[in-house]
């Protein structure tokens, strides 16, 4: 059983570690070694300053109280009137375990209650296991597509995936 409650000022080094467990595994092997182990860290020491700032909820998914995954949105700021998922990640040891479905299922249960009908979301071209998790919860992907430079001068493709909340 999983447990899913809004991420508090305590909780910026769990979620740090599930972001930044997740990014290595995903994302690391797209870029320059020394490149993703900065962006690792960076992940690892960031989240005190967006609890801080409150400007998405930010879910925070455990088992027996161990952190295993994390949502953050809000509005969509290029979007109006939709929400976005701004970040999903689950800790590469729980991959599999379900928590990541059931963190989804109480942001969508957010969104609805805070009055939102749609909610859309971005990941990169080339992470086919997000991709399929995103379908199987109901996402579909709209055909649009940008690029995003995570910092290192060379951008990679992202798709835009959307679903009624």
């Amino acid at each position: 059983m999983f447990t899913v409650r809004r991420a508090g000022p305590y909780d910026g080094d769990r979620l740090g570690e599930i972001h930044a467990a997740a990014w290595e595994a995903a994302y690391a092997p797209f870029f320059d070694p020394e490149f993703a182990a900065r962006a690792v860290e960076s992940r690892r020491t960031r989240w005190h300053e967006r609890i801080a700032q409150g400007a998405a909820t930010i879910l925070l998914a455990e088992h027996d109280r161990c952190p295993l995954a994390l949502s953050a949105f809000g509005p969509s700021p290029t979007r109006p009137g939709l929400a976005e998922i701004l970040t999903f990640y689950s800790h590469p040891d729980s991959w599999g375990s379900g928590v990541a479905a059931a963190l989804m299922t109480e942001t969508l249960r957010h969104l609805r209650d805070g009055g939102f009908a749609r909610v859309h979301l971005w990941t990169l071209r080339d992470t086919p296991r997000s991709r399929r998790f995103y379908t199987k919860c109901g996402f579909t992907e709209c055909g649009t597509a940008r690029t995003h430079d995570f910092g290192d001068g060379n951008p990679l493709d992202q798709v835009e995936y959307e679903r009624v909340c």
